[in-house]
């Protein structure tokens, strides 16, 4: 009986397509180092991976556990990958109970250390590479942590990094839930931010209420962009609050709007507010002001004629 075709290792068969291996479809599977931390897309090469199983991935910051959060698809990546190595195996579960265990030993001592110095900085993150230690921190302003970068790496016997984010990324990095009952898109999918203005929130006809436009990071919330385009394009056509509007009960102004559904609240000097469909109403012009009346014109606006000018120049 003859042996069965050997199969094509997944690299091989890439580079035999003749396509760039950038443009090709290949496994990519979703994996977070933290429960609040963001996803990641990686190469699982022939491997098929379900949510929830703890693998081995290589990626720019090294090898490190990490867990299933997207089962294996098949898509074209629009970016570098990490790789997955292997499913992890009970020694590699254990090493990153150490790890974690270590961080979070390092981080109550940085903490510590910053209140015991009295810097105002605040310390909520931590990340081993290797013989190089790396805490992120957040601040109002600039700070000289010299001091402490000693005490850090005579306690950790090893190089010390500090990095200071904004509070978009410091709340990118910790997660938590938003107002929506969510975990924060900043910490799950959102690729990157973009800039969000009050704006957004004013065509969106929100209440301007810092408690309720503003995330976990105390900025603007991100997705107020989500809808932004779509409130501006149905937006068109319709009257501003506080403009005059003729209706078919008479002119009144308009005291809200209702920009999804085209709907206008009119309301009236002689009777009760009333709602109006946006084709029902028409925004009245204000009434243009008289024209100015200059040196040398009448009241009907025109300048002197050629014969008063004659008669101006002979003494008449």
């Amino acid at each position: 009986m003859s042996d069965p075709t050997p199969s094509v290792p997944a690299p091989v068969a890439r580079e035999a397509s003749g396509l760039p291996q950038e443009r090709q479809e290949r496994q990519v599977v979703g994996v977070k180092f933290s429960p609040t931390g963001r996803v990641i897309d990686c190469d699982s090469g022939s491997w098929v991976f379900r949510q929830g199983e703890v693998v081995v991935v290589d990626d720019r910051r090294g090898s490190g556990v990490a867990v299933v959060s997207v089962p294996t698809r098949s898509r074209k990546p629009s970016g570098s990958l990490g790789r997955i190595l292997r499913r992890a195996e009970a020694r590699d579960v254990q090493r990153a109970k150490e790890d974690a265990r270590r961080q979070m030993d390092a981080l109550a001592y940085a903490r510590s250390r910053a209140r015991a110095m009295r810097l105002p900085i605040k310390v909520f993150q931590v990340d081993f590479h290797g013989d190089r230690i790396v805490f992120s921190f957040s601040s109002e302003k600039r700070v000289d942590f010299r001091d402490l970068v000693r005490d850090l790496s005579a306690r950790l016997h090893a190089r010390v990094d500090m990095r200071q984010v904004g509070v978009r990324d410091e709340a990118r990095s910790v997660g938590g839930i938003g107002s929506c009952g969510r975990e924060l898109c900043c910490s799950t999918f959102l690729p990157h931010f973009v800039p969000v203005s009050i704006k957004m929130a004013k065509n969106q006809r929100l209440v301007l209420n810092p408690t309720k436009v503003a995330g976990q990071c105390g900025r603007l919330k991100c997705c107020l962009m989500y809808e932004d385009a779509q409130y501006v394009e149905a937006g068109k056509g319709l009257p501003k609050q506080g403009k005059q509007v003729q209706t078919p009960d008479g002119i009144g102004r308009v005291d809200d709007i209702d920009v999804l559904s085209r709907r206008v609240r009119v309301t009236f000097m002689d009777r009760p507010a009333e709602v109006y469909g946006a084709d029902e109403i028409q925004l009245l012009q204000p009434n243009p002001p008289p024209p100015a009346q200059g040196r040398g014109q009448d009241r009907s606006g025109r300048g002197p004629s050629l014969l008063d000018r004659g008669n101006a120049q002979s003494g008449d």
